[in-house]
């Protein structure tokens, strides 16, 4: 699936030459498909983050939403026009939108990103998944999966889904959009926050961070390790009773960052999933559940953190069961049916 959008990449940007679109970088596989572990039977379904970095002549300047009505830490990426005269007389074939006149520039130049893809000089999530839409059903038939794949998109205001099935398997691809912080492994992503995320407004995400966990994990614990069959088995029983998959996720990865490696072996399954139920179990009565990823100042080194969201205070991601104490009655009732 990497692969599969790696080679839209490599089409695309030679489709995009000269143009001011954003760049596509490399893309990078999260969530349960790519960390060993599914929680349905049904069709896969691979996520896919495509970072995205300005174009020649743009700035992209992360600002941090501010409304406290909204959960979660949200982003707008501002965009701004660099001047680009210096590199002109060096003989680099480009005009500078700051200080050509307007009529020359749309004589000899495409539009800038600010006239394309922004609302009020703030990039759009909405009109970036238009366009790739596009550009992906314009690009298809030159990809060498088409000869033997069938392509379908699906609707989707924040993303480009795809459908691809053949004589013998069908999968889909959900291909997000993103925006680095500080070279480190948190994006601000197109994934919506709410059914009325404003277009202009890009939520931070740790998808990635989460992933690159389990993935150092694989190479602690034994080989025959037992903490994906844990997670899958609690995800999957307590999907069907509209459970967030999330939280049980977080148990597990808390677990997995306490518990020495070795003792993941899959002759201590039971003792492990044991365990998750028992932090499970506290965590509802508690009402609380810390997030795994921010303000977390005990991950591997390897997995990088703006120096913000190592220092937050880790929201908890049972605050809704506080709000509601019907919510908190169901979700212990699926506990106790576990």
């Amino acid at each position: 699936t990497v692969a599969l959008m790696n080679n839209f990449k490599t089409v695309l940007r030679r489709a995009l030459h000269r143009t001011f679109y954003p760049v596509l970088q490399q893309a990078i596989g999260f969530g349960s498909a790519f960390e060993g572990w599914t929680a349905s039977e049904k069709e896969v379904v691979y996520c896919v983050l495509i970072p995205l970095t300005p174009p020649l002549g743009h700035i992209f300047h992360l600002q941090r939403d501010i409304d406290q009505q909204r959960p979660g830490r949200n982003f707008c990426v501002h965009v701004e026009l660099e001047c680009r005269c210096p590199r002109e007389q060096q003989g680099a074939n480009m005009l500078c939108f700051l200080h050509h006149p307007k009529e020359q520039l749309r004589m000899h130049q495409d539009p800038s990103l600010l006239d394309t893809l922004c609302t009020d000089s703030y990039l759009d999530v909405q009109k970036t998944a238009r366009w790739f839409h596009q550009l992906v059903r314009a690009i298809w038939p030159a990809l060498p999966q088409a000869h033997n794949w069938h392509l379908v998109l699906l609707p989707s205001k924040r993303s480009c889904n795809l459908r691809l099935t053949n004589s013998q398997e069908s999968f889909q691809v959900k291909v997000l959009f993103g925006v680095q912080r500080h070279g480190s492994d948190i994006f601000i992503s197109s994934r919506p926050r709410g059914a009325h995320t404003p277009s202009t407004m890009w939520p931070e995400t740790y998808a990635v961070a989460e992933t690159k966990f389990f993935r150092h994990m694989a190479r602690q614990v034994p080989q025959d390790s037992s903490h994906l069959k844990c997670l899958q088995l609690l995800v999957t029983a307590l999907a069907r009773k509209d459970f967030p998959i999330h939280s049980i996720k977080t148990i597990v990865m808390r677990l997995l960052n306490t518990i020495p490696a070795s003792q993941w072996h899959r002759r201590y399954f039971l003792l492990q999933l044991s365990d998750a139920l028992e932090q499970l179990r506290l965590s509802l009565e508690e009402k609380h559940l810390k997030h795994f990823i921010v303000g977390n100042q005990r991950l591997p080194e390897e997995i990088r953190l703006p120096p913000d969201v190592q220092r937050a205070r880790p929201p908890n991601l049972f605050y809704g069961l506080v709000q509601d104490s019907a919510a908190h009655s169901q979700a212990m009732q699926a506990y106790h049916d576990l």
